[in-house]
């Protein structure tokens, strides 16, 4: 049953809607995808402003629009020097490989190490980012799931979260599925106007429930009390390795450099949309854009973690509001918990305090963050699933059989039945772990959200590997995968506690964990030779491609 709390207003909130949903599905498949470079890639022809905020709606997630105002609530507004690191990745990506990407024509990031190394590297490294996807992916599907189950039911009963999840999965599906990246990336950005939207509309509502003016929530801010520092510090130059200390500069200028180096240009969730575009310049420039547009949204959902602070945190303020405490509150209200399950202070205040029609509005947000990521992870998925595992066994068993026709739109169905199964996938972990966090102490939940950093650190090792110093094999890359994997999971406190007596445990932050992470899959890769039919293979592709004045449309025949 539909949570009663809903008034007229949010009924037509979700009614527009759902009505903007129906309308740009249709819209956006009239056009189906023919060939394998139109559905994978867009055909080379998507705007690049598109792209920008394609990829900035890909990197924002359901989990930000929760988790970006704990943020600030709880801590400053250090989080947005980590972009930083993020333009310094951003050139680093723009200059070493997108141009190496449109250069041999692929259709997946892992295409590039079948050139450097040979095809099992592909393969592997593409089932290594599909692992990761599956867990990182389905948690953020869980984490927005419970969210919406909690506000359209008012409950978190196994039926409400799986109904939402169904829920998410098919809008997901529908707009995905027919068009394949063109869709995504068209409703990416009617996504993304959606949910910052909502945030803006979070905004005033609190500004005009502060009984303060501006200045005064400003000196709020800059001294919220005895022995805490400013909420509106900006940087952070003490020297910390712990946990807390991830968004010092010392991190940000390591570990966060490299953990954005791996999302743009090495995780097929937003480098695919970067492919879209119709040149590598191009590409460099979605990149770089989306870096800039990134910094404002990232300080729309902080803004209010802060004025949240101020209603919640300072009684003198708001004459006399009851405080609210994380896992409990103050004058006897359970505010920390909903029904057993931890939430955060924005969850708390759109479940208790969001006016008639701001309720619907952020309701739809989350709807929105959580469908373009969903729709991310489905068609870079099955990108994957068919570009570097089903289309070169699919081509080897032709060649065996003596078949010499070239079947693209064969490429385009398997796409589409990857993407129904990649839905299937996301929406059963993200199912999973509602269960799991319902009736086990073991936190997979918190492993499937940090899973793709695992992933990042043997991915990165790789890379660097080819690239730079020229080595690496077959077996070199299997081993730097899994070294990466394994010393980033030994880094975690829970793997810690099971293993290690409690003198020997120690607090890493997961910026510091990737740069360690990282350095020892590059040492076990750089093990490996490179084998000469690579070398000569990568010779005559950049001789081809020097030579060729063929543009990147054309892809595999």
């Amino acid at each position: 049953m539909i949570n009663a709390h809903y008034e007229a207003l949010d009924w037509l909130v979700f009614g527009a809607y759902a009505l903007l949903i129906a309308l740009t599905a249709w819209w956006f498949n009239r056009k189906k995808a023919n060939t394998s470079a139109e559905y994978f890639l867009g055909g080379n022809a998507m705007p690049t402003w598109m792209v920008a905020v394609s990829v900035l709606a890909t990197s924002q997630s359901a989990a930000t629009f929760i988790g970006g105002p704990d943020q600030g609530y709880q801590g400053d507004l250090s989080y947005l020097a980590t972009n930083i690191g993020a333009f310094i990745a951003a050139l680093v990506v723009a200059q070493v490989l997108i141009p190496r990407f449109y250069q041999y024509r692929v259709y997946t990031v892992y295409e590039l190490l079948e050139q450097q190394v040979g095809p099992k590297a592909k393969r592997r490294a593409g089932l290594m980012y599909l692992f990761g996807r599956v867990f990182a992916s389905g948690a953020r599907l869980y984490m927005a799931a419970i969210a919406v189950a909690m506000i359209l039911y008012g409950n978190i009963a196994p039926s409400s979260v799986i109904m939402a999840t169904l829920v998410l999965v098919v809008i997901g599906l529908a707009y995905s599925i027919f068009g394949g990246i063109r869709t995504v990336i068209y409703s990416d950005v009617i996504q993304c106007l959606v949910y910052t939207s909502a945030a803006v509309c979070v905004i005033v509502s609190l500004w005009l429930a502060i009984p303060a003016d501006f200045s005064t929530i400003i000196e709020a801010l800059q001294n919220p009390g005895p022995e805490q520092g400013s909420k509106l510090a900006l940087f952070k130059f003490d020297l910390d390795f712990s946990a807390a200390g991830v968004f010092n500069m010392a991190s940000v200028l390591t570990g966060f450099v490299l953990l954005n180096i791996a999302a743009f240009g090495l995780d097929q969730d937003m480098t695919q949309r970067v492919l879209t575009c119709k040149d590598a310049r191009s590409g460099s420039r979605a990149i770089m854009l989306s870096i800039a547009m990134v910094i404002p949204v990232m300080f729309l959902f902080i803004v209010i973690g802060l004025l949240l602070f101020v209603f919640y945190q300072r009684p003198d303020i708001m004459l006399g509001a009851t405080e609210w405490v994380a896992g409990g509150a103050v004058a006897g209200a359970n505010v920390g918990q909903f029904q057993g399950e931890k939430i955060t202070v924005f969850m708390h205040y759109v479940l208790n305090e969001t006016p008639a029609g701001v309720k619907g509005l952020v309701t739809i947000g989350i709807i929105a963050a959580a469908i373009s990521t969903l729709n991310s992870g489905l068609s870079s998925m099955a990108s994957v699933v068919v570009q570097d595992i089903y289309r070169p066994w699919h081509e080897k068993r032709q060649r065996q059989q003596g078949d010499a026709r070239k079947e693209d739109h064969h490429y385009v169905l398997v796409g589409r039945f990857a993407m129904l199964g990649v839905s299937l996938a996301l929406g059963s972990m993200a199912i999973l772990c509602y269960f799991w966090q319902q009736y086990s102490q073991m936190p997979l939940l918190k492993f499937a959200l940090s899973v793709m950093v695992f992933s990042y650190s043997g991915l990165l090792g790789v890379y660097f590997t080819s690239l730079f110093l020229g080595r690496g094999s077959e077996a070199s890359v299997l081993a730097a995968l899994i070294v990466g994997f394994v010393a980033t999971l030994l880094m975690q406190p829970y793997v810690q506690a099971m293993l290690l007596p409690s003198p020997w445990q120690f607090n890493l932050g997961f910026t510091w964990q990737l740069c360690v992470g990282t350095a020892l899959a590059t040492l076990v890769c750089a093990l490996g030779r490179k084998p000469e039919a690579a070398g000569q293979a990568l010779s005559a592709a950049t001789n081809q491609s020097t030579n060729n004045p063929i543009n990147h449309e054309v892809r595999h025949g």
